[in-house]
């Protein structure tokens, strides 16, 4: 299975080009504590203090981070590295020039009370938009014969009833659906992480010739980044109010409680497993397996280096 319509939203040329002095940057979804460092860094005066004046905006229903990007109206964006390596492979260079996940958050949660394993041929929910390449590559693998049901970003259908199990970030739409007071044991829950498919998630990417202008600027940003959420996790309240304050400017429907599980889970898949600290780093063997994964379910067509991704 393919997301062609997002792999192919970066072909074409750009227009507008942005201010030298400024660095916009958008992530990947709409306001959430998922995207807490860039918001600090950016409240902080980090941004600044290393002499880019970056502004944070984030897609609609209609533009996507990466139509922004592709249209170049944005320097940066949040990408899944699964999702970033699909990108590369047809063709679109994309550089990584910060990770922030160490771990993989990414759950099946079934609505039987059962484990997902054991549900062969089980309607499962997957993001239309994409992200769920990791999941399908599993499910082959184990022939499990999921039919895959495109869902949006909430959990309706599955606390509905309609789907047999759906996709979740264990940060996310996991929390969405305990919120919603559906008992879901242990049982029920299959993490990616602990099953051999422990494969890194959010990074930070540049198309490749928007970083070879200026690989020094994207080296500020990133740094600047990382100290946003070093200074989250030692301030999560703090963290929380700015969070919170940019969740009103955009009008999203959450609330804290929510938003305080989500900077909780995040932090922690940001601690590598091995040091048990965060370290911003991209690890050779979580990428030799995700290409080895993607490889053998036909989502890649060819292995891609860590020095192609990191630019090197």
């Amino acid at each position: 299975m393919r997301f062609r319509p997002l792999l192919f939203l970066l072909l074409s040329a750009a227009a507008p080009v942005l201010r030298a002095q400024d660095f916009v940057f958008t992530p990947q979804w709409t306001a959430q504590a998922q995207f807490a460092g860039y918001y600090v860094a950016q409240k902080m005066g980090f941004y600044e203090e290393e002499g880019i004046h970056v502004r944070i905006e984030h897609p609609s229903a209609t533009r996507s981070a990466l139509d922004r990007m592709r249209e170049n109206q944005s320097d940066a964006t949040t990408l899944q590295l699964a999702q970033a390596l699909e990108i590369l492979d047809h063709g679109i260079p994309l550089v990584n020039i910060l990770q922030t996940s160490m771990n993989n958050g990414m759950v099946i949660v079934s609505r039987r009370g059962r484990d997902p394993l054991t549900l062969r041929g089980a309607r499962v929910g997957t993001w239309a938009s994409g992200f769920g390449q990791i999941a399908i590559a599993m499910s082959r693998r184990e022939n499990l014969g999921y039919e895959w049901i495109p869902i949006g970003n909430n959990v309706n259908l599955f606390i509905a009833g309609a789907i047999d199990a759906t996709l979740a970030m264990s940060y996310n739409e996991y929390y969405q659906i305990l919120q919603a007071g559906i008992d879901v044991p242990p049982e029920a829950v299959y993490r990616f992480s602990d099953h051999g498919y422990n494969v890194q998630e959010d990074g930070v990417y540049m198309t490749r010739a928007a970083y070879l202008k200026d690989p020094d600027r994207a080296e500020r940003f990133a740094r600047a980044s990382r100290r946003g959420w070093e200074w989250a996790r030692e301030h999560p309240e703090e963290t929380l109010d700015i969070v919170m304050e940019m969740v009103r400017e955009s009008h999203v429907g959450t609330n804290r409680v929510i938003q305080r599980l989500m900077l909780d889970e995040v932090l922690r898949l940001q601690c590598d497993r091995e040091s048990g600290e965060p370290e911003f780093r991209l690890r050779p063997d979580m990428l030799s397996l995700a290409c080895a994964l993607m490889l053998e379910n036909g989502m890649i067509s060819r292995e891609i280096t860590y020095d192609e991704l990191t630019g090197r």
